[in-house]
């Protein structure tokens, strides 16, 4: 297991990306570990060199999603308890490629933050529990609307029928009742509803998901959520 590499300094520097654990994760994903290195904005990624495919800047002091170069390399990036309040826009101009992004535990309470995302086509899951955004009354359909290329949003599998209501009511999304309501409701009128299938403790899931330290846990705690 590999220590966070020691920063006290607040700035992402060269030096620290250097100096900072890299392997190839569970996942086989090449990674950079920069968790905890109290780091309080994204600056000088350029000394990666574009060769991560995964970079973890959890556990630090980051205010805003921006300062990418150019890492078209970058699949997975992972900001889980930082002070992200705001997004910037174009970011598909300097990281094109991502396909998750896990922002558990930080600030973000505006949909428009979310929409700045919308030029990430390859962007695949998103993760804003423990945010004020996730708050909202019908996020998951606002959210959902803003960002149609989601496979996967709070570790939950966008539904096809959340896409056709949040596509039908303009992303204005509904209240909590009725949008539970949505999900629970059988897909086909005409069709039996299913079986229940024996009670699973899905908050304690999603609790186990918020500490998980790597993309493999993440994976089978999402497979669990999905069966629940």
């Amino acid at each position: 297991m590999f220590a966070p590499a020691l920063g006290t300094s607040g700035r992402l520097t060269t030096e620290l990306i250097l100096r900072s654990p890299q392997y190839m994760n569970a996942c086989s994903e090449y990674e950079i570990d920069l968790r905890g290195n109290k780091i309080s904005a994204i600056e000088n990624l350029g000394g990666t060199e574009n060769q991560f495919d995964s970079i973890d800047l959890s556990d630090n002091e980051i205010v805003k999603l921006e300062g990418f170069p150019l890492l078209p390399k970058l699949k997975t990036l992972l900001l889980n308890n930082n002070r992200v309040m705001r997004i910037s826009k174009n970011l598909e101009a300097s990281i094109p490629n991502v396909e998750t992004l896990v922002l558990t535990g930080n600030r973000l309470t505006n949909i428009t933050d979310i929409q700045n995302l919308s030029g990430l086509k390859n962007l695949k899951r998103l993760v804003v529990i423990g945010n004020g955004i996730a708050k909202l009354p019908g996020y998951r359909l606002r959210i959902i609307h803003a960002l149609p290329q989601l496979k996967m949003l709070d570790f939950q599998k966008v539904k096809l029928k959340e896409r056709q209501k949040a596509e039908s009511s303009g992303g204005q999304g509904m209240g909590a009742e009725e949008d539970a309501a949505m999900e629970d409701a059988p897909q086909d009128a005409t069709m039996e509803a299913p079986a229940k299938k024996k009670p699973v403790d899905v908050t304690a899931i999603k609790a186990a998901i918020a500490s998980a330290t790597t993309i493999e846990e993440v994976q089978k705690l999402e497979a669990a959520l999905l069966n629940a």
